[in-house]
């Protein structure tokens, strides 16, 4: 029998988890659990790249890894690990960075975003970001940390000799790099040490899961977010003022961006058959978004309200979070330590004892 192929994916303690995570990430983890060897982590260390208060990262921990639980990631079928429970990813990070070149960092798409915001710069040209950077004061630093996120994010992945990696539009760059990285290594050292991942999105095409503020995703610095923890009143009060527009002023014209987000929406949580009903309304002028809305948090709440429950129960018991952290923990060093040791053997860096 072939050994399954290995999935890894993380998500940065930033906060509870959304619908975006969900339909994006957490439901496909639950499945992927049943075909593949997966690693499914809470990546803290790249979390500190926006400095975060310490009390609120190590709630924001808690809170994920309770979330990952409440979603159905089996812990006896997948590996669930936090990333600074496994010191050798701190050590490769260290090591590989000697093969990662100051110039394609400051270039990823990324990094160049990120420091546009921290800075507080808004359309300034790559010149413009280096010279800020260089000169920025303390309280608008770009940490190096930023800058070498792709590194990390690579070892994350090479370490667990990943074969596929569920990423985002937004990490693709990321997932190319590590590619190069893994390129690069085997090369110099002349090894065949790592795979090259590739993009993993469980069939079919990304899914998009559009915020409540008429445009754009769900995203939680954009606040437009339903989380899979509200309680029922916020998450209905949530729906009830997403954006819509004035309603169709003719039969079948062009559907609306914030109708047709709400319309999404309702594609991933309500029968096709109720979607079908709205979109005929849409078209013959007779939508009414008050009870479009309210049928739509209904639907949410059917998905969300087991998750908020089941993660009521984990949250509260700190023994069982407890076993789950230790067991992935343990699972997952034991492959990166595998890992780390081929790395310094082929970099030369060979215990005397």
């Amino acid at each position: 029998m072939n050994e399954k192929e290995i999935v890894l994916s993380g998500i940065r303690a930033t906060g509870n988890l959304h619908l975006g995570n969900y339909y994006g990430a957490l439901s496909k983890f639950v499945k992927m659990q049943e075909d593949y060897d997966c690693l499914y982590f809470i990546a803290d260390l790249h979390a500190l790249t926006t400095n975060p208060d310490p009390k609120a990262l190590h709630e924001n921990v808690l809170n994920i890894l309770a979330e990952y639980l409440a979603a159905g990631v089996d812990p006896d079928k997948a590996t669930i690990f936090v990333q600074s429970d496994v010191p050798e990813i701190s050590e490769m990070y260290l090591l590989l960075n000697m093969h990662v070149g100051i110039g394609e960092l400051l270039r990823t798409t990324s990094f160049k975003d990120k420091a546009r915001k921290q800075l507080g710069l808004s359309g300034a040209d790559e010149g413009d970001i280096e010279k800020q950077i260089i000169g920025s004061e303390t309280n608008k630093r770009v940490n190096a940390g930023l800058l070498t996120y792709p590194t990390l994010m690579a070892v994350d992945i090479l370490i667990q000799k990943a074969h596929k990696v569920p990423v985002g539009k937004d990490q693709e760059q990321h997932l190319e790099l590590t590619r190069r990285f893994a390129r690069r290594f085997n090369s110099f050292y002349n090894v065949d040490l790592f795979p090259e991942p590739e993009n993993f999105n469980f069939g079919g095409h990304a899914v998009k899961v559009p915020g409540l503020d008429g445009s754009g995703k769900m995203g939680k610095s954009e606040g437009n977010c339903i989380y899979l923890v509200d309680e029922e009143k916020v998450l209905r009060k949530k729906v009830m003022r997403a954006v819509t527009d004035e309603g169709p002023k003719e039969p079948n014209q062009p559907i609306s961006e914030p109708v047709q987000n709400l319309l999404t929406l309702m594609e991933l949580t309500s029968t096709p058959e109720i979607v079908q009903s709205y979109r005929d309304a849409y078209a013959d002028c007779s939508i009414r978004y008050g009870d479009m809305k309210k049928q739509l948090a209904e639907d949410i709440l059917k998905v969300t309200t087991p998750i908020r429950e089941r993660y009521a129960e984990i949250r509260a018991d700190k023994d069982y979070i407890a076993k789950v952290v230790r067991q992935g923990a343990d699972r997952a060093r034991e492959r990166a330590s595998k890992t780390l040791e081929e790395v310094r053997r082929a970099m030369g860096i060979v215990k005397f004892y």
